[in-house]
């Protein structure tokens, strides 16, 4: 046996549900966990942080705590009875990166390996998942506190230029309105003085996995219905009180925007310096605008299996979980 072929059949299976913004992913991943025995691993560099509800579109699901002789044993977070991992646990004063996602996510595949169950990893943060899937090489760069408070006070547009000077690769695939990422991939190549990595070719020494990719692309004017449709649903339930409540809660305006869309429009309408009007359709031109860059990620990835139907996605899984 070819020794790659035998150190493939070690590997653990996952699933991995991918699509744009508004797509559906977010139940199709639970309707395949609840009919392959599975937990979802959360890939949304947003919805992993404590009071970004609405904003960030997350499941409305309730932590719950295991106990074993009437002592907790863990707390989990589920929605529709399927445990969600990675999400709505970290304070958003503090600072969650890929690599730390990285090495999280990989602890939670092998427990929840170990207890019989199917990972799926689902979300659009598509190098959060990619940094898992394929074993990606992150570099070890602390924060530069000096080095970001300069950057802090450049504009969006400035450090995007600045990135497509230095690293015009890694500018390609990011949010080029997100100063948080800007400032992150900025921060990474002056400290090293190289490029942001690409994804490294997987390494079969190491433990790496034998993935089943699922993505959902609906025609554009559908997406684009759904998504308006939706905007509008999350700020009649209050979205703008929730970024209200962040920011007495001690988040600044500057911090707020850097986390993009939902929290920067919604800010700069509760500072005053956009209209109720002004800020929906701004909003709603940059999420349209982001689900085309992480469609432009996605189709890059041959091994995505594009679905039309759930059934579909259901058949794909149960041939793929079939001994090998």
């Amino acid at each position: 046996m070819d020794p790659k072929s035998k150190i493939l059949n070690l590997k653990s299976k996952i699933l991995i549900v991918v699509g744009p913004t508004s797509s559906g992913k977010s139940e199709l991943a639970v309707k395949l966990a609840k009919r392959f025995n599975g937990e979802i691993i959360s890939c949304d560099s947003r919805q992993i942080y404590k009071g970004m509800d609405l904003g960030t579109g997350k499941v409305e699901g309730k932590w719950f705590v295991d106990k074993r002789a009437g002592r907790a044993i863990r707390q989990h977070y589920a929605y529709k009875g399927v445990v969600h991992h990675c999400l709505d646990y970290i304070n958003p004063r503090l600072q969650y990166s890929a690599s730390l996602f990285q090495r999280d996510a990989k602890k939670i595949i092998q427990d929840v390996v170990a207890r019989g169950k199917l990972p799926i990893l689902c979300g659009g943060t598509a190098h959060w998942i990619d940094a898992v899937v394929y074993n990606q090489i992150i570099p070890d760069v602390k924060p530069n506190l000096k080095l970001r408070t300069k950057l802090e006070k450049q504009s969006a547009d400035a450090l995007f230029k600045k990135l497509m000077k230095i690293d015009p690769h890694r500018a390609k695939n990011i949010d080029r309105y997100n100063k948080r990422r800007l400032i992150r991939a900025l921060e990474i190549v002056i400290t090293t003085g190289k490029p942001v990595p690409a994804l490294s070719t997987i390494n079969y020494k190491l433990p790496t996995y034998l993935p089943l990719w699922i993505g959902i692309n609906p025609l554009q004017p559908i997406l684009f219905g759904k998504i308006k449709k939706r905007l509008k649903q999350r700020l009649n339930e209050g979205m703008i009180k929730e970024v209200s409540q962040l920011h007495t809660q001690g988040l600044s305006w500057k911090k707020l925007e850097s986390f993009g869309l939902e929290y920067k429009f919604v800010s700069l309408f509760l500072q005053k310096k956009l209209s109720y009007d002004e800020m929906f359709s701004q909003l709603l031109l940059a999420i349209q605008h982001y689900t085309k860059r992480q469609m432009t990620w996605w189709k890059r990835n041959k091994e995505i299996n594009w679905i039309k139907n759930p059934s579909e996605a259901q058949k794909l899984t149960k041939n793929f979980l079939q001994p090998l």
